[in-house]
């Protein structure tokens, strides 16, 4: 039965368009293979939000080029003039061991509404190309306390 699922998905987006927020990590290079699994022409977008770790952006490229996407848009966007986060302002990152010292509160690490910002942006674009569907990988289970996942 899930073959036969699988086979209409990719009969029925075969010629669609769909836009993946690609940022380099596994949970995003996973989206992008199930999106062109379905059948989906992808398109990607990765949003550069002058974050302090650039080394996602590099990786965000080779996923996008690996897992063989029509375009690969990098927006830029300065989130460093909210602040609030310490991927986004001088804030030190604590280092923590334990799960629950982790779960206990929000971290300094959670960039205020960075996903629901980048949706924003994805549908901006996949009406722009043209695109019927969008893509993000966020895991509700290890979210590591981000309320946008």
């Amino acid at each position: 039965m899930e073959a036969a699922r699988r086979k209409d998905v990719r009969m029925t987006t075969a010629l669609s368009k769909a836009v993946v927020l690609v940022s380099g990590g596994l949970d995003s290079a996973v989206v992008l293979a199930i999106a062109r699994e379905q059948g989906f022409r992808v398109s990607a977008l990765t949003v550069d939000y002058r974050q302090r770790h650039s080394q996602e952006l590099g990786a965000a490229k080779r996923v996008a080029e690996a897992g063989g996407v029509e375009k690969h848009v990098v927006q830029r966007l300065d989130l460093r003039a909210f602040g609030g986060s310490a991927l986004t302002a001088d804030v030190a990152v604590p280092k923590r061991d334990r799960v629950e010292e982790i779960r206990a509160s929000i971290p300094v690490t959670y960039v205020p509404a960075r996903n629901t910002i980048f949706l924003a942006l994805a549908l901006a674009y996949a009406e722009s190309i043209g695109a019927s569907d969008i893509f993000i990988g966020v895991i509700a289970v290890d979210f590591s306390g981000y309320p946008d996942c």
